[in-house]
């Protein structure tokens, strides 16, 4: 029982640890302009030079209701303590981080035939059919926010994010 305690707090503490290294990197990879109201508008007059129409038009901000992309949406995933049988556990940490600050639903994700010795809720995440699967039963998945969940498997399964839908 003392060997389970620790397991979980070690893993609390781990999935803590990701998401603040998750937050801070969704911070710092906002483009600098959009911190600074001086900083957007010297970055704006400087590009309106009209010999620089295509350099403009590639620095300009993507406005909200642009559409949101799969690489909003990053997954983490690393090794944890081993099932009491041996097979190996793997935690995975899912993170929207929408510059524009936008919600996203209805995620997909490439997972080739994935299983798991260890029972997933359906409603955090399920395989639909080969190479599919999707992510908090098609619900909404708010800016900033994570899910996690852990299989076991005698091997990681590489995830990533194949559709969503932008909100």
């Amino acid at each position: 029982m003392p060997n389970s305690s620790k397991r979980r707090r070690l893993a609390l503490a781990s999935a803590s640890v990701v998401s603040a290294v998750l937050l801070l990197l969704a911070f710092y990879s906002v483009p600098k302009h959009l911190h600074s109201p001086m900083e957007f508008q010297r970055t704006r007059s400087a590009s309106s030079n009209p010999n620089r129409k295509l350099l403009q038009h590639a620095a300009e901000p993507q406005r909200i209701g642009d559409a949101c992309s799969p690489s909003d949406v990053v997954v983490y995933q690393g090794a944890t303590s081993p099932l009491p049988n041996g097979i190996p556990t793997y935690t995975v940490e899912v993170l929207n981080v929408c510059a524009r600050g936008c919600a996203v639903s209805r995620v997909h994700l490439s997972c080739g035939w994935f299983s798991s010795a260890r029972m997933i809720n359906p409603r955090v995440f399920r395989r639909v059919r080969h190479d599919d699967c999707l992510l908090n039963d098609g619900q909404p998945l708010p800016f900033g926010s994570s899910l996690s969940f852990q299989y076991a498997n005698t091997f990681p399964y590489p995830l990533h994010v194949s559709s969503l839908s932008c909100l």
